[in-house]
């Protein structure tokens, strides 16, 4: 995976460094930021280069047949970054982008999510090189089942537990899950996350990532003395994190001045109601399912969205649109980010050189796979909790350890991203020094 790299260095000597083969990716920015925070804790160099390391990489064809009678040969991955602190924990992406790299990046950052909110999980990301939409039913099911056959041995309970991402659905999940308990003969609901409840899924599942963006701002409004009610808040992405985000700011007082989706953005500065706007976007009379012509709103560009006025942006939408050529005219004094790796690391310098506080992804947006770890918990039990039970544990974790990576912050004078990345790398190093390096 590693390649050497030669730069020249200001007494005009050569230093070679290790670049990885996934570090030009999208999510490769996560590697950037893991090194700033390594630096600052001094990380030894052994570990350092263990940490940079995906513990195990799989690669598999998949033939299926489709509705047609013909048989197609699909790439699937599925990478098993880090097992320290416990089983692999990641999820399954159908998408024609799908590359190893691409996998092993978010395997790598799916480390550290992991470890900030200390779940008891290491990092793991599968995917298939398809398009989901160009293919049936049945079609997805019988491709699921075969993937789920290719990797059958490397996942389990203790070994790595999948959930849904994009392009897959709780209904991919019970797939998995049935093929892993046909295949054993034995029910094994723990194996998959992200399942119909009917099939051992976990109540507040579907809104505990928003809801652990809410959980976030609340934290960070109180650390800074103020209040949610009557803060206005952008949100940029109206998809499950987003529309629930601004559903539960909304429910809080906060007023939800603008949102917007891959269409187009909407903007009053009055207010926006986001479950009125959620009934609009499902409305069987909008053909699109798009926020465009929403009664209320006046549309805006998503350029100019992210620049409005207000005092919370949650960018909830793709990765990287907070970049160097606008963050300075971001005039939020809070981000809360809902997506994925929205903030490049230049956009980033830039809005802490401002003062403004950014509450990070693998924070921010690590509701998710808290409840995931919910549902683990409840399957291998075969006991389940009421929502209400799961919403006050959520908000336990989440509070708990924003609390430690807002504290950590002020000790090393550091942003939040920073110290979020220190507090799990140092977890993770825990376990490594306290189990010992096999070898």
């Amino acid at each position: 995976m590693a390649t050497k790299v030669e730069t020249s260095q200001p007494d005009g000597a050569l230093q070679t460094k290790e670049r990885y083969a996934h570090e030009p990716g999208v999510f490769g920015e996560a590697i950037a930021y893991f090194n700033e925070a390594a630096d600052r804790l001094e990380l030894p160099r052994t570990i350092r280069r263990i940490l940079t390391h995906p513990s195990r990489q799989v690669i598999i064809s998949i033939p299926f047949q489709r509705d047609n009678g013909e048989f197609e040969v699909f790439t699937g991955y599925r990478v098993q970054y880090n097992f320290a602190r416990g089983p692999a924990k990641g999820g399954i992406r159908y998408h024609p982008g799908v590359t190893l790299d691409e996998v092993t990046a978010l395997a790598f950052w799916m480390t550290w999510k992991c470890a900030v909110v200390d779940l008891p999980f290491g990092g793991g990301k599968g995917g298939v090189t398809c398009d989901p939409s160009k293919l049936s039913p049945g079609e997805l099911e019988r491709l699921t089942r075969r993937y789920t056959a290719e990797i059958i041995e490397v996942i389990g309970p203790d070994k790595d537990v999948p959930a849904p991402d994009v392009g897959t659905t709780p209904q991919t999940m019970a797939w998995v899950m049935d093929t892993v308990s046909m295949h054993l003969r034995s029910h094994t609901p723990a194996v998959v996350t992200g399942k119909p409840i009917c099939v051992g899924g976990s109540k507040g599942r579907v809104e505990a990532t928003g809801r652990g963006v809410m959980i976030c701002i609340e934290a960070a409004l109180e650390k800074m003395g103020k209040q949610l009610r009557g803060q206005r808040v952008v949100v940029q992405g109206f998809g499950n994190v987003g529309s629930i985000t601004a559903k539960l700011l909304h429910e809080r007082g906060a007023k939800i001045v603008g949102i917007s989706d891959q269409f187009t953005g909407m903007h009053n500065k009055n207010g926006i109601d986001p479950v009125a706007a959620a009934d609009y976007v499902a409305s069987p009379t909008n053909e699109k399912r798009s926020l465009e012509g929403l009664p209320g709103a006046s549309a805006i560009s998503n350029t100019a969205l992210i620049e409005l006025e207000c005092d919370i942006l949650v960018p909830a939408a793709i990765e990287n649109q907070i970049t160097a050529k606008n963050a300075r005219h971001i005039k939020a004094f809070l981000i809360a980010e809902g997506a994925n790796g929205p903030t490049t690391p230049e956009a980033h310098q830039i809005l802490s050189d401002a003062g403004i506080t950014i509450i990070p992804d693998i924070l921010a947006n690590a509701g998710g796979v808290t409840v995931s770890y919910f549902e683990w918990v409840q399957d291998r039990m075969g006991y389940y909790w009421r929502e209400s039970e799961v919403n006050d544990r959520l908000k336990d974790v989440m509070r708990e350890n924003f609390d430690e990576v807002w504290n950590m912050a002020e000790q090393y004078k550091a942003p939040l991203r920073q110290a979020a990345y220190m507090l799990a790398i140092r977890r993770v190093v825990d376990c490594y020094q306290t189990r010992g390096i096999y070898a």
